[in-house]
């Protein structure tokens, strides 16, 4: 039964360790990371499930069950959706929080993902629910507007997308990715990188469809194996809000979505290329660990000017090391700017993936990890931009490390490199 029963030790061997190192899509690293997503998942909902007082709980399970018994496949996707996995880890760490240091969890959250299975797998059911500020989540399906305050009472018949009660989450084109500006799960509360975008109008979601059709036809243009990665992986994409500091963004809590500005087509490509390897290394970290490094920001990044910690630098070296191979086919194809972006991507790469493999923290796994990374950007070597243009790129970031390293005196000398 799903949840009840704890999934079998999973690991990465070598090979399959290698193909995820490259950044390249691959069918055996895709369900790899799939078991591992999932088996992470259940591990989460069972604890809540374990911690969570009193008999609520248990009856919002016990739905969970019955619609499992109907159509596995939906419930699959409602406790996989995105942001079940934010709202299960702030749970946990409300319901273990000291008294007086945190919000009270929301476990009527579980009784909304119970709901909304049972609508998806299409059993009869009566329940009540309390909705939260005058609005009821429905993982995977929107949001209900009661037409009054307290509890609600819901049976099979309670979601119809053309009620005016209904929110419906708004469906991108080409696929099963969904916008989600609705789920107030969406996004973890108070972190003002990653604020989530308020309700889009009917024209931003139109906007949003052109601007995600484009950069889809990009990607399948350009490297169809990473679009179709793409369509694989990514169900619901955030809009983030114009005053949030971050571009794009991926959440280790949420995997399968992206929280992302909305952009050109091809910036937006680009996005979806760098946040999608963040997703799969944090997924591949939950089966195998490939450091022993502290937390502490102390090494240069050439994309950032702020000091990073080691698992800053990795993950930013290994979605560096896609957007480089990336951009190199898009050169091919000869779409603008192309050769300068790989030049620039690839120098960045090749700048600190040395100290990264010299690096005593690293484990077994990591080494050959980063010695599979390295083997891939020594790849591009055979297609390399037209004249000067890498060697350009490496010059002008040895002058901006000279800058990095002037202005951080104290950690030049322990930074990788």
């Amino acid at each position: 039964m799903t949840g009840t029963s704890l999934p079998a030790p999973l690991s990465a061997d070598g090979p399959v360790l290698r193909e995820l190192a490259s950044t390249e899509p691959s069918a055996e690293g895709a369900r790899l990371l799939r078991h591992a997503r999932h088996s992470k998942r259940l591990l989460l909902l069972r604890a809540v499930l374990d911690a969570a007082p009193g008999p609520e709980a248990a009856d919002h399970w016990a739905l969970l069950e019955e619609a499992e018994r109907h159509d596995p496949t939906a419930v699959h996707d409602v406790l996989h959706y995105p942001s079940t996995g934010v709202w299960a880890e702030e749970t946990l760490r409300r319901l273990h929080a000291p008294d007086g240091d945190a919000l009270p969890p929301d476990l009527g959250h579980l009784g909304a993902l119970a709901v909304a299975a049972a609508l998806r797998a299409g059993v009869s059911f009566k329940t009540a629910l309390r909705p939260v500020q005058g609005r009821l989540a429905l993982p995977t399906l929107g949001l209900l507007r009661p037409p009054r305050p307290g509890a609600f009472a819901l049976t099979e018949r309670s979601w119809d997308p053309q009620d005016p009660a209904a929110l419906p989450l708004h469906a991108l084109p080409g696929g099963r990715t969904v916008l989600d500006d609705l789920d107030p799960y969406r996004a973890p509360a108070g972190h003002h990188a990653t604020q989530p975008a308020r309700r889009l109008t009917p024209r931003g979601h139109r906007r949003w469809d052109t601007q995600w059709s484009a950069a889809l036809t990009l990607l399948d243009r350009y490297d169809p194996a990473r679009a179709a990665e793409a369509a694989g992986l990514l169900r619901s994409i955030v809009p983030l809000a114009g005053a949030s500091r971050s571009s794009g963004a991926t959440l280790p809590a949420a995997p399968g979505t992206v929280l992302v500005r909305v952009q050109s087509p091809p910036a937006l490509a680009a996005t979806l290329v760098h946040e999608l390897q963040h997703g799969k290394l944090a997924a591949l970290g939950d089966l195998v660990t490939l450091h022993t490094a502290d937390r502490t920001p102390r090494h240069w990044a050439p994309w950032r000017s702020d000091p990073r910690p080691f698992e800053g630098l990795l993950h930013g070296t290994y979605a560096h090391l896609a957007l480089a191979r990336y951009w190199q086919r898009a050169a091919l194809y000869g779409a603008r700017g192309a050769w300068a972006a790989h030049a620039r991507h690839r120098a960045q790469v090749a700048a600190v993936l040395p100290g990264l493999q010299r690096s005593p923290q690293l484990t077994t796994a990591g080494r050959e990890f980063t010695r599979a990374m390295a083997e891939a950007e020594t790849a591009m070597d055979e297609l390399p931009p037209p004249g000067d243009q890498y060697a350009t790129a490496r010059a002008a970031l040895a002058r901006e490390r000279r800058g990095w390293a002037d202005a951080h005196p104290k950690l030049a000398a322990v930074t990788p490199g």
